[in-house]
């Protein structure tokens, strides 16, 4: 026997009594159905009760789950399995969160920023489900449908829906929650054949045990009494199909008022009308549709959210998940380009789109060209002026214009040697307490040593550290908030490395490219964002990650 559980957001009460069970179809819905109505398309979910149920798959369903319900629902079906069971397939959607533990299905209802412990306490876990695809190896299909969310999410929390530790012979397919409904709705059709195919031409990504073909959910078919009916009621009947054809091809607001007019009890009558509140819910209907019918794959939703962020518009990250940042972003772009301001793409708008980034991008990258080209001729006048006297003053007053310039290497090692020989000829006492306040390295530690050494060897190293507090105590602060943000992006040392050799094919100078980030790549980082008018920090955020793209694009 097979037993299929599905788990997908709907509001709909299956059932088939008296039929021939040839599986079981468990659905857990926990996402507003009218949402997902909007994003299936044509996958609505009466057309996929009565595809599974023509095969003879007995339907239960469970909506609006809390914490409780979901566990239920899954422990009964759980417990129904046996060593007749065929296969098995498992569909979640919904609102999905990872923390360090595992990743979660959040029960209906939750806040938008549920903490930690409610995550944990409450969240379904994906470890369940693993626990119990891992009996069926090779026979397990589990589908994941992320409807999207643009909350700010407690440390520990992240929206990203990780996979890992998928047990061997479990096959995982993940994706938007509309991709995974039109999936669902293909798959309630297919009898046995391959379904890997059928997945990717839903733009959902396969994970996990991706075998050449995978042949699943067969299914049984029903024999039925044949009712014929009365001639009236076969006419009736076939006006009743042929109308709510046209009005599904049209699949506008008139087109359903038209059915219902005509048909106000009709077969269809029901569904007309779920479709009439979707579409009056939806301004931009059509437009959404448009969107959905382009299948867009996570990739392809970074690349447009990389775009909108060099053209200007903030989409609050580029996770290729289109929140209400993104949306925002998007309707910014349209209104500047006088279109329909719908928030949704259709597939000109995002050929536009790129084009528009890719201009904007080498701009960007001229502009920087010609920036840095002053800087430097900016750099090379003033050390003429001044480090190239080969004084003390003339190397402090240059890194002081120029901290990150083409010589400051060379006027900070020339400081450092006058240091180290002010150091050697002055006495223990002076010395110890300059080493004092160079381990320190505050403002105050320098103005104890002022205090306590008027007169010491290294009295203008003290007050040259204590000018660079006052003047750079805005950039300390901002340097630890871009120390934050990067260590936020979770760069591994392949992407540390192309950032590096890009830095050094620029002429920068980031030092090895090895993937650490040291001094000499810190100062290069700064050179890159000040070239840029991005913020100068030394470290890499959002903004320059996108640049640092774009200009890898160009070469």
């Amino acid at each position: 026997m097979k037993r299929l559980a599905f788990s997908i957001s709907a509001a709909l009460a299956l059932a088939a009594p008296g039929s021939a069970a040839a599986g079981d179809l468990l659905i857990i819905g926990n996402s507003d159905p009218g949402l997902l109505q909007r994003l299936a398309g044509a996958a609505d979910m009466a057309g996929i009760r009565a595809s599974f149920e023509d095969r003879g798959t007995e339907v239960s369903l469970t909506t609006a789950a809390d914490a409780d319900a979901m566990r239920t629902a899954f422990k009964d079906f759980a417990d129904r399995l046996d060593a007749a069971t065929d296969e098995i397939g498992i569909l979640l959607t919904g609102r999905f969160v990872s923390t360090i533990a595992g990743s979660y299905l959040l029960p209906a209802g939750m806040e938008d920023t549920p903490s930690l412990a409610q995550v944990v306490t409450e969240g379904f876990p994906l470890d369940a489900v693993y626990a119990v695809a891992a009996q069926y190896p090779g026979r397990a299909l589990l589908v994941l449908g992320e409807v999207e969310t643009d909350a700010t999410l407690p440390e520990g929390v992240a929206v990203t829906l990780q996979l890992r530790d998928i047990p061997q012979g479990v096959t995982v397919a993940i994706g938007p929650a509309g991709d995974a409904a039109r999936f669902v709705d293909r798959l309630s059709a297919a009898t046995g054949e391959d379904v890997l195919p059928l997945a990717r031409a839903e733009g959902l990504s396969l994970q996990g045990f991706v075998p050449p073909e995978l042949p699943m959910f067969a299914g049984e078919d029903v024999s039925l009494p044949q009712i014929t009916p009365e001639p009236d009621t076969q006419a009736r009947e076939a006006a009743d199909a042929a109308a709510w054809q046209e009005a599904v091809s049209s699949d506008t607001e008139a087109g359903y008022d038209t059915y219902l007019a005509a048909f106000p009890e009709g077969r269809h009558a029901g569904e007309a009308r779920q479709r009439l509140t979707t579409i009056r819910s939806e301004p931009f209907y059509r437009e959404k549709q448009a969107e959905a019918e382009l299948a867009l794959s996570r990739d392809a939703r970074r690349e447009i959210q990389r775009d909108l962020s060099l053209l200007g518009y903030n989409t609050r990250g580029i996770d290729g998940i289109f929140g209400r940042g993104t949306r925002g972003a998007v309707t910014a772009w349209q209104n500047a380009n006088s279109l329909t301001a719908s928030g949704y793409l259709n597939a000109d708008q995002i050929a536009r789109l790129d084009a528009q980034a890719e201009r904007r991008a080498a701009e960007l990258e001229e502009e920087a060209r010609q920036r840095q080209a002053e800087l430097e001729r900016q750099d090379r006048t003033f050390w003429s002026e001044t480090g190239a006297q080969g004084d003390e003053a003339g190397y402090r007053a240059y890194l002081k214009r120029f901290p990150d310039g083409l010589y400051s290497e060379v006027a900070q090692q020339r400081l450092d040697d006058i240091e180290a020989q002010r150091r050697a000829q002055a006495e223990d006492e002076d010395r110890r307490r300059w080493q004092a306040a160079r381990e320190q390295d505050t403002e105050a530690g320098y103005r104890a040593y002022l205090a306590e050494r008027p007169n010491g060897a290294f009295v203008e190293e003290a007050r040259a550290r204590i000018d660079y507090f006052n003047r750079n105590s805005e950039q300390i602060a901002v340097q630890r908030q871009a120390q934050a943000e990067e260590a936020a992006l979770s760069l591994n040392a392949t992407a540390r490395r192309l950032a590096e050799a890009r830095l050094a094919e620029l002429g920068l100078r980031p030092g090895a490219v090895d993937g650490t980030f040291d001094e000499d790549t810190r100062r290069a980082i700064r050179r890159y964002q000040d070239a840029r008018k991005l913020r100068v920090s030394g470290y890499l955020d959002q903004a320059t990650v996108v640049r640092l793209m774009a200009d890898t694009i160009l070469r």
